[in-house]
């Protein structure tokens, strides 16, 4: 499956789309709606744009606005549907499928230390950083938990407070260059998986 998240502003609520069966509906507007979802799913609130979904409700027409769906969570791991079938076969005493579950964090998992400029712009930008980074540990930990509550492997990476190289700009190739090495590293030195976020 290939699942994106968004958020339903006007509910207030994750949205959760299977763009494999969108695909293979035959439905004259299915690639138009892939496409409106991955617009959707990377409209980072008040930086672009939410997007327009047209909806029918009980045969009456709607119009829903969708944004990035980290405005929520920042990760997806699975829908709460395949988790509560797997506990219900189990609870039945059936056999479920063994499933594996990865996890890369494209991030630290806390805050460096760093001093914060006194002005509001400086407050600010450190404040939503500390909060977003906050956020995406939460969201690591909820998964971790959900998975050993369903019964799935669980099996994440991120990037440890040994990588040292300063950020400095996006898409930097020097410090991309330096992360990639530092991956590898770990991949060689058999680092690169734990079986939970740290402290859990």
């Amino acid at each position: 499956m290939l699942l994106i998240s968004t958020t339903n502003l006007d509910t207030g609520m994750p949205v959760v789309w299977n763009i494999g069966a969108i695909a293979g509906s035959g439905h004259p507007l299915a690639l138009d709606t892939i496409r409106r979802v991955l617009l959707a799913s990377a409209a980072i609130p008040g930086a672009f744009p939410p997007v327009l979904f047209d909806v029918t409700v009980d045969g009456r027409p709607y119009q829903e606005l969708h944004v990035d769906g980290g405005a929520i969570a920042q990760a997806l791991l699975y829908p709460e549907q395949l988790g509560a079938s797997r506990r219900a076969a189990r609870a039945a005493g059936r056999a479920v499928f063994p499933v594996r579950a990865w996890l890369i964090r494209n991030g630290r998992i806390g805050v460096l230390p760093e001093a914060t400029g006194r002005r509001t712009l400086s407050i600010a930008q450190r404040s939503v950083a500390t909060m977003l980074n906050a956020g995406g540990y939460h969201d690591s930990l909820r998964m971790y938990l959900n998975a050993e509550r369903d019964g799935v492997d669980f099996q994440m990476t991120w990037i440890g407070e040994d990588f040292t190289t300063p950020f400095t700009t996006a898409f930097d190739r020097d410090y991309m260059r330096a992360l990639f090495e530092y991956g590898a590293a770990r991949m060689r030195a058999g680092r690169i998986r734990e079986r939970r976020p740290p402290l859990a």
